[in-house]
């Protein structure tokens, strides 16, 4: 697997993006994933949002969208890539979408999206009645969203709230502006979002993300190992292949040094349990194709609940 500390990162500070820029395209291209499990054979998950919202964005993107993976006919090997690359996403979205289940199950009626992209769970998931739910993001990304959906009828399910700024930030402001309430729990996701932030602003974040939780709150987070945020040569095929210029190994923060996450939410209140990525995709019947170890992600997908005063004591597990 490529090294991703060899690619150089063409992050700044204060950047901003389109849906078809930077880190914007990144949203397209894991929504087109999305598209894919979606009108494949035995989906995981179901986005019916995700190829309009693909779509949108030009044909080359409407391309990569396309269940067949046709833009790789004649390179087998590059199908089968992409495919376990589209299997990892679907994997994630269903254990994120059980999560935020278990979550309303457990009453709560407060959600917020961290980096919410082209995520449309707020239309797509059944949500009790009086459940808000918060996406925040760049503005132009919630922009082209908002429109997309609203052009085709889509109707939230929830109350949904765009909240449009950048994480690094002051966004707690504007999120309380947007009518969050730091007294009621809430269930925040981080999803594909750490290794986009500087590994200051994600130790900021978590610490944010605690000051705003009331006890009985809930986080999960997609936690990547240190090279392993993406196959570089698959997205080198959508490079090619489809002219989209995107790289993900040119858009993360390479910092050896970032807090593990799970060890950071345990250390502060949190109790954490965890399950690496590849069993996960084991359990639900996408196991890593023999020969296609060193072309996959490897992560550990967390779920934590913020403890309270009765709380007994619990330490990190991971599953």
């Amino acid at each position: 697997m490529t090294d991703l500390h060899d690619s150089p990162s063409l992050r700044s500070a204060g950047d901003t993006w389109a849906i078809t820029e930077s880190v914007g395209a990144t949203a397209l291209g894991v929504a087109a994933a999305r598209a894919v499990e979606t009108f494949g054979a035995n989906p995981l998950i179901r986005d019916e949002f995700a190829r309009i919202l693909v779509s949108s964005a030009g044909r080359a993107w409407a391309r990569l969208a396309d269940a067949n993976l046709a833009w790789l006919d004649g390179d087998e090997h590059g199908q089968r890539v992409h495919r376990i690359g589209c299997d990892y996403q679907a994997v994630r979205t269903h254990f994120f979408d059980e999560y935020f289940g278990a979550a309303v199950d457990a009453g709560i009626r407060q959600v917020v999206i961290l980096a919410a992209g082209l995520d449309a769970r707020a239309y797509r998931l059944s949500w009790p009645p009086g459940t808000a739910v918060y996406e925040i993001d760049q503005p132009q990304v919630l922009e082209y969203k908002s429109g997309i959906l609203q052009s085709h009828g889509a109707v939230p399910t929830a109350r949904r709230c765009p909240v449009p700024v950048d994480l690094r930030d002051d966004w707690p402001a504007a999120l309380a502006a947007a009518g969050f309430d730091r007294s009621q729990p809430t269930a925040w996701l981080a999803e594909g979002l750490l290794p986009y932030l500087p590994s200051d602003a994600a130790d900021r974040l978590f610490e944010m993300v605690t000051a705003l939780s009331a006890p009985g709150s809930q986080i999960a987070v997609e936690a990547f190992g240190l090279n392993s945020t993406g196959n570089s040569q698959r997205w080198l095929r959508i490079r090619d292949r489809l002219g989209l210029n995107v790289n993900v190994a040119e858009l993360i923060y390479h910092e050896p040094d970032r807090s593990d996450a799970a060890r950071w939410l345990a250390d502060h209140g949190w109790q954490v349990r965890g399950v690496n990525n590849w069993d996960e995709m084991t359990r639900l019947g996408r196991p890593i194709p023999e020969g296609l170890a060193d072309e996959v992600v490897r992560s550990t997908l967390l779920r934590a609940r913020l403890a309270g005063p009765s709380d007994e004591p619990e330490s990190t597990r991971t599953c």
